[in-house]
C-alpha cells in the first residue's frame, strides 16, 4: 500500500477569503516503511502573507517571490499522489486549500479526492484519545517522538514528524526482516548457523529489579497511548 503523508502552509486560514498555499511537503510510505522519496514546493501566492501566518511559519513574501505558481506544478505534484491515501493532519484544512487551487486551473484536474484515498489523522487521534490535546506536538510528546528541531510549521518537516506519529498511532513501522529470513519469514539456508554439541552452556543474563520496573512502565505508557491496545499487558 502506497501512503503520502502531505502538509501546507498557506498565506492565511481561509481558501474562500482568498488565501492559497505556500508550500506543500510529502513524504512516501510503502507498506509502512519510508521510502526515502518526497516532494517539496514553495509557491508563490500572488497575494499577501497574513502576518499571523508569518509568525506560524516563518516564510515571507520576499521569500516567495521567484517561486513558481501552483498552475506550475500542480501536473508534477498530482503525479507524485496519485492513486495513493494521503495520510493529513486536521485533512478538512489542507485538502480544502488543494481544493481551491485546483478549482483556480478549471474543470481539468477535478479535486484531490479523484486522484487520492483522505485519511484525516486527527479524526482517529481524537478516537483514540477523547477529551484530549491531539495536535502535532501533543501527539510527539505522546509518543515519544522528538521534535525539539521544530522551531517553527514548515510543511515537509511537519510531514516527516507526522509520518513518525502516524506509524507510531497505528502499531509502529512494518516489520524488519531479522537477518538470515526471507521475505515470507523463512530462514535461507546459506545464513544457517548450527552450534556444536561440546559448546559451553549458554550464560543466563536476568533482568534486574530495576530494569524490570522500567519495563512495566514503559508497557504502562504504551497501553495508555493506544487506549489499552498493548498486547503485551496481562489482564
Amino acid at each position: 500500500m502506497r501512503q503520502i503523508v502531505l502538509d501546507t502552509e498557506t498565506t492565511g486560514l481561509e481558501p474562500r477569503q482568498g488565501h492559497r498555499i505556500i508550500e506543500i511537503g510529502c513524504v512516501e510510505l510503502v507498506n509502512r516503511r519510508l521510502t526515502g522519496n518526497h516532494y517539496h514546493q514553495y509557491l508563490q501566492p500572488d497575494r499577501e502573507i497574513d502576518e499571523g501566518a508569518i509568525e506560524v511559519h516563518g516564510i515571507s513574501n520576499e521569500f516567495l517571490a521567484d517561486k513558481p505558481r501552483f498552475a506550475d506544478v500542480v501536473d508534477d505534484f498530482l503525479d507524485f499522489v496519485r492513486g495513493a491515501e494521503l495520510v493529513i493532519h486536521n485533512a478538512p484544512f489542507d485538502v480544502g486549500f488543494i481544493d481551491h487551487e485546483l478549482a483556480l486551473l478549471g474543470e481539468d484536474h477535478g479535486r484531490i479526492e479523484d486522484h487520492c484515498g483522505i485519511l484525516d489523522t486527527l479524526a482517529l487521534a481524537r478516537q483514540m484519545h477523547p477529551g484530549q490535546k491531539n495536535n502535532l506536538d501533543a501527539l510527539c510528546r505522546r509518543y515519544d517522538i522528538d521534535n525539539a528541531h521544530r522551531e517553527l510549521h514548515g510543511a515537509l518537516l511537519d510531514a516527516e514528524i507526522l509520518a513518525d506519529v502516524y506509524l507510531m498511532m497505528t502499531g509502529g513501522q512494518a516489520d524488519l526482516l531479522l537477518d538470515g529470513q526471507s521475505e515470507d519469514g523463512q530462514a535461507t539456508a546459506g545464513e544457517i548457523r548450527r552450534l556444536g554439541q561440546k559448546r559451553a552452556p549458554l550464560r543466563v543474563i536476568r533482568a534486574s529489579a530495576d530494569e524490570l520496573a522500567a519495563h512495566e512502565a514503559r508497557l504502562a505508557a504504551i497501553d495508555k497511548a493506544s487506549g489499552g491496545r498493548c498486547l503485551w499487558v496481562e489482564d
